[in-house]
């Protein structure tokens, strides 16, 4: 006589691209470890994103992880997109995000509204907005993980934004920072901050205590995301009089460096991601 079976387990379809190289970071090795450790309560499955759109209906929810810049694969990236809202499978993170999601043109709104961003601007017209210094940054509005990213001279930076044409690209001045940091948040829950003592490393990372203001810059950026669940990376620069500046808001695939912290830290985040998406199967 066959045994009834038990409940049925969850089944989650984790979205990576493991042969994607990166610099100064195995982006495979941190998706093998959490698929690893998800298995303890679902069925877990991985799949490259150009193969999300046709495998989603066996699944319950879609966690997108370490897939690559959208760019590399941006009709696939859509259709995966168009599937996840006919059939209404949640998806981790929501494809509402309105940070490096929606492309890097938050970052122009955010330095008009006053946020404390590195100032930004996606148009000529606008160059006097920013402050003048000694070089400056043009990079792809949807470009990802430096892509396209250059640095010119003042009188090169008009010419840069005019040749791609209004919008495409974005400009901001080169700031010299003390060292970069980065605060990861499971559903608007901290979990732990690393920063890069050397600013030419800037993947070589070593956890940061985070302070209270630290926390409130972080927060700041989280709360204006407004994303409903999710893992977020606020990515940050400490200017040389000591002042915090967004770098970026990562709302899409951030890399969570889980091999930069000990096994406490790990433990924690990896029981909080299990519990958010065990909140968003239901």
């Amino acid at each position: 006589m066959t045994a009834p079976a038990g409940p049925r387990r969850p089944a989650v379809l984790l979205v990576t691209d493991l042969a994607y190289e990166a610099r100064g970071r195995r982006y495979c090795d941190e998706d093998i470890f959490l698929a690893s450790r998800l298995r303890e309560e679902c069925d877990v499955a991985l799949c490259h994103p150009r193969d999300a759109a046709a495998l989603l209906d066996r699944f319950d929810l879609a966690l997108v992880r370490n897939s690559g810049p959208v760019l590399h694969y941006q009709e696939a990236y859509d259709a995966f997109r168009v599937r996840a809202l006919e059939l209404g499978v949640p998806v981790c993170n929501p494809l509402d995000g309105r940070g490096d999601m929606a492309g890097k043109g938050y970052l122009v709104e955010l330095s008009r509204a006053g946020y404390p961003v590195i100032p930004t601007v996606d148009r000529a017209a606008d160059l006097g907005l920013l402050p003048e210094a000694g070089a400056y940054a043009v990079k792809p509005k949807l470009g990802a993980d430096s892509v396209g990213l250059r640095f010119v001279g003042g009188a090169e930076v008009a010419g840069e934004l005019e040749r791609e044409g209004e919008g495409v690209l974005l400009a901001q001045p080169r700031i010299d920072f003390r060292y970069e940091v980065s605060f990861y948040f499971v559903d608007h829950d901290f979990q732990y901050a690393l920063y890069a003592p050397d600013p030419e490393r800037r993947w070589v990372l070593e956890p940061y205590a985070a302070d209270a203001a630290d926390l409130a810059f972080a927060r700041r950026f989280i709360e204006w995301n407004a994303l409903g669940h999710g893992i977020q990376r606020v990515d940050a620069c400490r200017t040389a009089e000591g002042e915090l500046l967004l770098v970026e808001l990562e709302d899409l695939n951030p890399y969570l460096s889980l091999d930069r912290v000990d096994e406490e830290v790990r433990e924690a985040f990896v029981a909080r991601l299990k519990a958010s998406i065990a909140a968003l199967i239901g």
